[in-house]
């Protein structure tokens, strides 16, 4: 049977993590097919049929999918996903948000962040905090899992998929949208960049992160934050990096004053080059590191910037 892939997107422009969800859905099966569930998204459309892979676009354009609310999505993933044997969506606030409700209404078990896929029916994923590692196999007639992208490779552009309408409906009166608060920057969004620089406690206070930015700017870096600095008021929760934040997995991340608690390590230890700062030589952050520079952040962040 076919696999059925949620695509994430604002109704104008597809996320980066599509590209990376479509490689872990070609692991468990060759006929992909990507539901694009919007208002007024045929250019979302269009992007999507375009990756590798993938065989058919369903396009369900309706003012119920507008801000893609978990109830009014989880019923229409329910009735297209009892056609196909796999149901996929990244492992993100809207994946974790409605795949849920998929399971339940399914009555499967879901199986959640995988990192790999062994088999169409073997997969595997990270537990307790990412202090193991267990390998799951499902016996259940359709799959609903989500899938840590960060753990994937991205697929190229170079498909022409075929698109086609589907007419459902499923609005309903369990909630409704009522606004929005977006932080606009000019920086890459954080799960996307190829650079991520992140404070921690270690920064006293939100006014010294300023002092990250002219790091940031020099690398086209996105600015992240542990949970310690998240919670002591430092920056917004958007920019918290962890178990509980965002699962980060750059070319190069940076930790500036942050000692390595377990959750966030969790949310980065798979970066492919990590830098650490920190005046303790046994912060746990030192064990993963590839590069540890011991001293007062202070002092070594105008000069790493002067450097740079």
């Amino acid at each position: 049977m076919a696999i059925l892939v949620y695509v994430e997107h604002d109704n104008a422009h597809l996320k980066a993590e599509n590209l990376k969800l479509v490689d872990a859905a070609t692991k468990m099966g060759s006929e992909l097919h990507l539901l694009v569930a919007g208002y007024q998204c045929q250019d979302v459309a269009q992007q999507a049929a375009t990756l590798a892979g993938v065989s058919k676009v369903l396009v369900a354009d309706d003012a119920a999918y507008q801000h893609q609310l978990a109830e009014n999505i989880g019923e229409l993933v329910t009735e297209l996903g009892r056609d196909y044997s796999h149901i996929l969506a990244a492992a993100t606030t809207t994946g974790k948000n409605f795949m849920p409700r998929v399971a339940a209404l399914l009555d499967v078990a879901q199986i959640s962040d995988i990192i790999n896929v062994e088999s169409a029916d073997t997969f595997v994923r990270p537990i307790y905090a990412g202090n193991a590692i267990a390998t799951v196999q499902s016996e259940d007639a359709i799959k609903v899992i989500t899938v840590r992208t960060s753990a994937f490779d991205a697929v190229e552009q170079s498909g022409s998929a075929a698109l086609e309408a589907i007419s459902l409906n499923k609005a309903n009166n369990l909630s409704a949208f009522v606004g929005a608060e977006l932080t606009k920057s000019e920086r890459p969004e954080l799960t996307a960049a190829r650079v991520v620089i992140s404070g921690g406690r270690g920064m006293q206070n939100g006014d010294n992160f300023k002092l990250l930015e002219g790091i940031a700017d020099k690398l086209g870096a996105a600015i992240g934050a542990s949970r310690a600095a998240v919670d002591a008021g430092f920056v917004p929760n958007d920019m918290q990096v962890g178990q509980t934040g965002k699962i980060v997995a750059p070319e190069l991340y940076i930790a500036v004053g942050i000692s390595g608690a377990i959750q966030h390590l969790a949310g980065m230890k798979d970066s492919k080059v990590i830098v650490a700062i920190n005046k303790d030589e046994e912060a746990p952050i030192f064990q993963i590191a590839d590069y540890g520079l011991v001293g007062d952040l202070f002092q070594i962040l105008p000069e790493l910037e002067a450097s740079l």
